[in-house]
């Protein structure tokens, strides 16, 4: 069985989602190969080559791969397809993109966000905004999955694959026209090692603001907020944590004035530690939270502040 992994990247750095996709890969078969789309992606393709595991590297760049056009990532993708018995792809905003078009124009059923390789035909996905867990077998002869990369672990570096060039894909019907970026010297979301979320309860986006973002400097955290603070406008779409928003699961979750509504949850739950402040004790954040705090976060965020001054923060 050989299975083919498609790297998530931004044309010049190989995101952490890549390894924990390998991982999940290897858990099919030793014969795992690394496909990287982009445009002056050599330094992506390096990086790939250096996960262990990982049998050979293919790089397949253009304009159109460059710049992240579904309907040219699925021809990339599809024009490698038949050589493999199964295409592994991290559920981000991009791969999800993607993904069901390539399992479309294969007439397969594609096999979203798994969290388990349980064998070479059955995984286990989350449903129901993630309260309860589905163990799926598939009898496709050729299998497109998503792979949820917080549910595995990242697969270690010190290999040394050869780097194979094939041809790249541009979308016929599709045009890139522009885009417009989020820049930020704090950590990237889905990656961060300490998450600080705001919810509706910070009341206002300049409230927001002068809440979250200084205790997140103080933690080199990366900021989340919940759908519904987002929705208000007090944070950007690309802040959202749930089940419509990113998934993470750091080592830390700080939840300021986040109720805990299951669709938030759903996209933090496997945090390894989760501290939580509410000043209301019956919030659903309270039973999952490691920590809670009942207090108003005006009253309790300054006095975090103050200890992590104290403390050398």
């Amino acid at each position: 069985m050989a299975v083919l992994v498609v790297a998530d990247n931004d044309n010049a750095h190989l995101r952490d989602g890549t390894h924990k996709t390998v991982t999940a890969a290897l858990k099919l078969s030793p014969d795992v190969d690394l496909l990287v789309l982009g445009k002056g992606a050599k330094a992506v393709a390096d990086a790939a080559a250096k996960i262990t595991g990982v049998r050979k590297v293919l790089l397949a760049e253009s304009d159109a791969l460059g710049h992240g056009v579904a309907e040219a990532q699925a021809d990339a993708v599809l024009a490698l397809a038949g050589g493999y018995d199964a295409v592994l792809i991290p559920a981000t905003a991009g791969g999800k993109n993607f993904a069901p078009r390539v399992a479309a124009k294969l007439d397969v059923a594609p096999i979203s966000e798994i969290v388990e390789v349980v064998g070479p035909d059955t995984f286990v996905r989350p449903i129901y905004a993630g309260n309860a867990l589905e163990t799926i077998q598939s009898s496709d002869g050729k299998k497109i999955i998503t792979v949820r990369p917080t549910a595995f672990a990242a697969a270690a570096e010190g290999g040394s694959a050869p780097i194979e060039t094939v041809g790249g894909a541009d979308a016929s019907a599709t045009r890139f026209v522009s885009e417009e970026m989020v820049k930020s010297d704090r950590p990237e979301l889905t990656a961060a090692k300490i998450v600080v979320s705001g919810g509706r309860a910070m009341g206002s986006a300049e409230e927001f603001h002068k809440v979250i973002e200084p205790l997140a400097d103080k933690l080199g955290a990366a900021v989340g907020a919940s759908r519904a603070a987002v929705d208000a406008g007090y944070a950007p779409n690309d802040y959202q944590v749930g089940q419509t928003g990113k998934v993470v699961a750091p080592a830390l979750y700080i939840a300021i004035g986040i109720s805990g509504a299951i669709q938030h949850l759903a996209g933090m739950k496997d945090s390894k530690i989760i501290v939580a402040i509410n000043k209301d004790a019956d919030a659903p954040i309270f039973q999952v939270a490691d920590y809670g705090l009942v207090a108003d976060y005006k009253t309790a965020v300054p006095e975090l502040m103050a200890a992590l001054t104290a403390a050398g923060k």
